[in-house]
């Protein structure tokens, strides 16, 4: 007769039988105690038995290192980082990384549910644990075009799912403080089934911020400064502290933990670029952040682990205790913070680990061949001007916010816009890519440095359409059909030639290929950019195009269906 795993673990924990594994002369990190425990940890069946003289089966000599909970990364778009989740997992679990909450809204904009459906599934058998947050705005805006349209009818397939936490980021705050009818529908889908939703609230204050709690926002990872912070702790509200690739803003406000408040933050990294993740690391890289900002290890570590947990219900999750999942890493002091292995369930994650785990090609088709574009030819890039006055999208060097100025530009004797060598203005242009509508939003942009030639990507935050910068039509043309031919990703093109070019075969804002290559490719391209095309150096190339298509991050940006006024929220005329 085969004994109970709660028996067995029992056994164990009494000293009667033998533990699976004991790791000798290890420093425990207890975050309940916030002590650093001397002795021998044991583990049987994936669980902690606990701190004490246990013999093993196996033994291990944890040789005076820090054993500290698997680190749990409570916010992350998987997509940013350009690889499949099998990809992403291959980077992150040697940073000491065990579990991920993943906002699928890249994805889901290009795919829809498919797309959700394909992160679910390609993540399903991982030693990463990957939960799911149900994209909130799908389409982001009304303002564009994207590839899928998702209500609360379409998530609630999806809501029961064991691995789905509940709702995600809520951009759309002013859906819920004029109670839009979608947004209601999907607040109350996540009440019905008792799901977290995930807040995006930066500028929300006051009664509007009020509202916005009531209506059940748990978590926000927008706050940039104290104030921010305050207001939404003394809401209730979890404080998600941010270090991603473009959004650094950890420094700003980790100042704000205290030993009042700390149980109340948990650490995310949001949006993070192969490179960073490889070279820099993961939630490891929050940890060592905070504590070089004043922040005590123990409650840094907290931060990263049983606060996350707790958050989101995971249980038995977080921790070192007797009865909670042996998900932990050794690191080799708690200072430096580097991590020396890690483990899920009391198994060490060898690593060639991804050696024996493939990646489903006919999950892979599904979420393939997402580039559809209606022909076009040169003359329908042609931006036509009323006078020679034109607005302009000017970038703001190191943000993502942009201005909306006023310049006089160069017209030809049919009042079609001009390129001229004086200026650093070009034009961009977002094409349509889901449905072959034929949309192609126009418009011009100041401070991009580009010369004698195009750039283009399929990441074009949050719908993902097509956005090319060029200076000549004739190059943009070219940059947007290697596009198609690729089925997406990124290209560079110069003086009439493919410069370079990375293929992203996943809803061409992903690639199936090692993160290794896309990282290097990707600084590549980077590098081709500024060298070559004489891009700013103060912006990056690639992030600041796919950001010009975000309508809403102020002041003026571009969709497909024209220039945006982000602070009156509408299209308006060039």
């Amino acid at each position: 007769m085969k004994v109970s795993k709660t028996k067995n673990l029992i056994e164990v924990a009494t000293g009667r039988k033998k533990a699976d594994l004991v790791i000798e002369n290890c420093n425990v990190v207890n975050v309940f105690s916030q002590e650093i425990i001397y002795g021998k940890l044991a583990i049987s069946d994936g669980i902690f038995v606990g701190i004490g003289d246990y013999e093993g089966v196996n033994t291990m000599d944890g040789e005076g290192k820090y054993i500290v909970p698997g680190l749990i990364d409570s916010h992350v778009h998987i997509e940013s980082s350009m690889g499949s989740p099998y990809q992403f997992a291959r980077a992150v679990l040697p940073r000491g990384t065990t579990t991920v909450i993943s906002d699928c809204h890249e994805i889901a904009n290009v795919k829809g549910l498919e797309g959700i459906k394909y992160m679910i599934e390609s993540s399903e058998n991982l030693p990463l644990d990957v939960y799911i947050m149900l994209p909130s705005c799908v389409p982001a805006t009304k303002f564009e075009t994207s590839g899928a349209v998702l209500e609360a009818e379409d998530l609630e397939e999806l809501i029961k799912h064991d691995r789905v936490l509940g709702l995600g980021e809520l951009m759309n705050y002013q859906g819920v403080v004029f109670t839009d009818e979608g947004i209601i529908k999907k607040l109350e889908l996540t009440d019905k089934y008792h799901k977290v939703v995930d807040g995006h609230g930066p500028v929300i204050k006051e009664k509007e911020l009020n509202a916005y709690s009531l209506a059940g926002v748990k978590t926000d990872h927008e706050c940039m400064n104290h104030k921010e912070v305050l207001d939404r702790l003394r809401n209730g509200i979890y404080i998600a502290v941010r270090e991603g690739s473009a959004a650094k803003n950890l420094l700003d406000i980790v100042g704000t933990v205290n030993s009042f408040n700390e149980r109340r933050f948990t650490f995310c990294t949001d949006d993070r670029h192969p490179k960073d993740i490889i070279q820099e690391g993961h939630i490891d890289n929050n940890i060592r952040i905070a504590i070089r900002g004043g922040v005590s290890p123990i409650t840094a570590i907290r931060m990263a682990t049983l606060n996350s947990a707790e958050c989101y219900g995971l249980k038995n999750l977080g921790a070192i205790a007797p009865g909670y999942i042996a998900d932990f890493i050794i690191v080799d002091n708690l200072t430096d913070f580097n991590v020396l292995k890690t483990f899920k369930e009391g198994k060490q994650i060898k690593e060639d680990w991804y050696k024996y785990i493939k990646e489903d090609k006919n999950l892979l088709k599904v979420v393939s061949n997402s580039v559809n574009i209606k022909e076009f030819t040169k003359d329908d890039l042609k931006i036509k001007l009323k006078s020679d006055f034109a607005k302009v999208i000017k970038i703001v060097d190191h943000s993502l916010f942009t201005e909306n100025v006023t310049r006089k530009v160069m017209r030809d004797e049919d009042g079609f816009y001009v390129n001229s060598e004086t200026q650093d203005i070009l034009p961009i242009y977002v094409i349509e890519r889901h449905k072959g509508t034929g949309n192609i939003g126009k418009g011009l942009i100041e401070g991009y440095g580009l010369k004698n030639g195009a750039i283009a990507s399929t990441i074009a935050h949050d719908s993902h359409n097509l956005v090319i910068i060029g200076d000549n039509p004739s190059d943009v043309k070219l940059a947007a059909d290697k596009i198609i031919e690729i089925g997406g990703g990124l290209v560079i093109v110069k003086d009439g030639k493919v410069r370079g070019c990375l293929p992203l075969d996943i809803a061409g804002i992903m690639s199936s290929e090692d993160l290794e290559i896309v990282s290097k490719g990707h600084e590549e391209l980077n590098k081709i950019a500024t060298d070559e095309l004489k891009i700013n150096v103060n912006i990056n190339a690639f992030m600041t195009l796919a950001f010009m298509a975000l309508p809403v991050i102020p002041k003026l940006k571009i969709t497909d269906q024209g220039l945006f006024d982000v602070v009156k929220f509408e299209h308006t005329d060039l």
